[in-house]
């Protein structure tokens, strides 16, 4: 699959099944376009029938409104509604907790009712319907641990999905002390990736990245562009990023792949 083409919408004069919602981190992030690229992959593999807006997509103002910028956040959801809209989207898929949570959650009080879901529960929708031809062997003898993001797992109860993603990918799953409901923030969310941290005695994500390597596992797996963004740092910090790596549960399920 070196070569592949992703259909843009305003050049597919219809409406596909799914709306593949990229994100900020997932068009700009030099690290996270590497997982844009895997799901997408994925997606053509499995002949999903997808499209994406490309340029015409915004932020959805999930950033403006944890920060408290209210009218800011309507501006631009109000915008993101209007465009879904216009192309008569029902199904969207994201890559990004923070906007599967308010596309779901939020945008409804706006007018926007989408059917919304996290790329970690439509991998393990697909994995179900046996559209994903997985080789166990090329996987079998790595080891991961899951961090659970926030906006996925407390802020919408979803811990099965990812797990089983990666189960289902030939990794052995270590599991951190702090787990599910339990699990310790990246501390990035609610907008404070683009603060300043507070004063304190130690960073979340130095804590959180400790708990990480004391599974021992190979990999840390993430689901989240700014739980992927933080570890990243604590792993480099610890000096320890030859010995880890940090890979989104795309791009292990893209590894296994037949």
């Amino acid at each position: 699959m070196s070569e592949y083409k992703i259909p843009i919408l305003r050049e597919m004069n219809r409406t596909p099944e799914y709306l593949f919602w990229v994100g900020c981190a997932g068009a700009f992030d030099p690290r996270y376009k590497k997982v844009t690229q895997a799901f997408a992959k994925i997606l053509i593999y499995a002949q999903i029938d997808f499209g994406c807006l490309g340029s015409e997509e915004t932020c959805t103002g999930d950033p403006a409104r944890r920060a408290g910028n209210e009218m800011l956040y309507q501006m631009q959801a109000l915008q993101v509604i209007e465009t879904l809209q216009r192309y008569q989207i029902k199904k969207i898929i994201t890559i990004c907790p923070h906007c599967f949570n308010i596309l779901k959650n939020e945008y409804p009080d706006l007018g926007g009712h989408f059917e919304v879901m996290h790329h970690s529960t439509f991998l393990k929708k697909l994995l179900d319907e046996g559209r994903l031809k997985i080789n166990l062997e090329k996987l079998k003898n790595k080891t991961a641990t899951f961090h659970d993001p926030c906006y996925l797992g407390r802020g919408n109860g979803i811990y099965d999905a990812p797990r089983e993603v990666i189960t289902g990918s030939g990794i052995q799953l270590r599991e951190m002390k702090r787990n599910r409901s339990f699990s310790l923030c990246c501390g990035a969310g609610g907008a404070q990736m683009f603060k300043e941290a507070e004063p304190g005695h130690t960073e979340v994500y130095a804590e959180r990245t400790r708990e990480v390597l004391s599974t021992q596992a190979e990999i840390v797996a993430t689901a989240c562009p700014f739980c992927m963004t933080m570890l990243s740092d604590g792993i480099k910090k610890e000096n320890k990023d030859e010995e880890i790596q940090n890979l989104d549960i795309a791009e292990l399920i893209l590894l296994s792949l037949h």
